[in-house]
């Protein structure tokens, strides 16, 4: 079993969701040969989408409703996943699976929480948000080195950390064929900083910025995605392996300019003050695309939670099948339980089996609801209605409401909150009901 979980790939960044720019052939074979997902929803940001997958509940259970501890060596214990919550990864570690985390954790940086302590057996990789792939330090405040086997760090310096998570899952599979594993590759691109290979640049030499920089970093992921899944094939391994794929949230836009730089002098990574998180001159402004969708990372507009999902099984599930049914990142859990003939922990999973989605067309989403949140802001939507609470982090912030119809020719570019107040009244108790229950011990 493998998951490919990307890093503000947009709502819409692959071929086979309609792309005419970007080059994807091995995303697009995952689809050609599994099910693709039109309205699958993961976070608005990377914390909460990833512990969504892994507990399959919502993240407000396990404590993931601000950022996350993302250094290692801070002297002070910083926010962190509850231990308490039963990961995938120590589900399928009980039933016999070898399990391991190759890219990015994020949910936690302290040496006594991180993927080892929640079932992972091996782990490489970024413990917190995101590095500079070549330096492999954190580039935001002052700076710090984040490049880690379990809790000891390793120094590459030169060394491309995409290359180097690619190279550790095919030598996993390679240990690994001939017993039950589980990989999380939990890529770090196409995420900021923008460093794609020179190689995929050049096949984007006509096309203008944001464009060219994003396609070509996408590019880069899909060759990630491609090597993993060559290794596979190679392997005899492929139709009998259940592949996922999966974003985390939708494109980055680089509204403020300046946060997306170095601010201090004397920075950890040797960086200069005024360096610019990208290969190039500075970050483009996205690059993403969402459609008609409005939104982009850190909203909850559909193109900052809608993202690009796969399932392919080639020995047991259909192929080249697509679903418009409602879909979540904590649907995965129960989803590999049931199809590993696992059976699922104690705990209460707010994710659902999918197989039912998978099999018939036709077969309701198993979410009548669905709910997010971060931190003062939270979305919720009952069939095309969406309203959403728009308020600062701290509890003195002024809120308000928007009210949205997804059915819209332009979905959330109208605000129908004071038409329809009792929508809004409606919604709001649903809200309130949902969240006594994820914030309740």
């Amino acid at each position: 079993m493998v998951i490919f979980l990307t890093d503000d790939q947009g709502t819409l960044d692959a071929g086979c969701y309609g792309s005419n720019y970007l080059r994807t052939p091995h995303i697009d074979e995952l689809a050609a040969t599994g099910v693709r997902f039109t309205q699958a929803y993961a976070h608005s940001f990377c914390c909460p989408a990833r512990a969504a997958l892994l507990t399959g509940r919502h993240p407000q259970r396990s404590g993931v409703n601000a950022w996350l501890q993302g250094n290692m060596g801070d002297p002070e214990k910083g926010v962190n996943m509850a231990l308490e919550e039963v990961t995938l990864a120590e589900v399928m570690k009980g039933a016999g699976y070898r399990t391991a985390l190759f890219g990015k954790w994020h949910l936690g940086a302290h040496r006594d929480h991180g993927p080892t302590r929640q079932g992972f057996d091996e782990f490489f990789g970024i413990r917190g948000g995101f590095i500079d792939n070549h330096k492999h330090y954190f580039l935001q405040g002052d700076g710090h080195y984040d490049l880690y086997e379990g809790t000891r760090q390793v120094r590459a310096k030169g060394m491309y950390f995409p290359e180097l998570v690619e190279e550790r899952a095919i030598k996993f599979l390679d240990r690994n064929k001939n017993r039950p594993f589980f990989i999380f590759l939990a890529l770090n691109t196409p995420h900021y900083p923008e460093q794609p290979l020179e190689k995929h640049l050049k096949l984007f030499k006509n096309l203008e910025e944001p464009l060219r920089t994003y396609a070509a970093f996408m590019s880069t992921t899909d060759d990630s995605v491609g090597r993993v899944v060559g290794k596979l094939e190679a392997l005899d391994l492929r139709r009998r392996t259940i592949i996922i794929f999966m974003s985390d949230n939708g494109h980055q836009s680089y509204q403020s300019y300046d946060f997306f730089q170095v601010k201090v002098d004397g920075h950890a990574s040797g960086f200069p003050k005024g360096h610019r998180f990208s290969s190039g001159d500075g970050p483009n402004d996205g690059g993403g695309n969402t459609g008609k969708w409005a939104g982009h990372k850190g909203t909850f507009l559909e193109g900052g939670i809608r993202v690009p999902a796969i399932i392919s099984y080639p020995a047991k599930l259909p192929s080249g099948k697509v679903r418009k049914q409602a879909v979540t990142a904590m649907d995965w859990y129960p989803t590999l339980l049931e199809l590993c003939g696992i059976k699922p922990p104690a705990a209460k999973l707010d994710g659902r089996s999918l197989l039912g989605v998978i099999r018939d067309g036709a077969a309701p989403s198993p979410h009548p609801a669905l709910y997010f949140q971060w931190q003062n802001k939270w979305a919720m939507r009952e069939g095309d209605w969406k309203l959403i609470r728009h308020k600062g982090p701290r509890e003195t912030a002024k809120e308000r409401f928007t009210l949205h119809n997804l059915a819209d020719e332009q979905p959330e570019v109208r605000d129908y909150a004071k038409e329809k107040p009792e929508k809004v009244r409606h919604l709001m108790e649903m809200h309130l009901r949902w969240q006594e229950d994820v914030f309740s011990k």
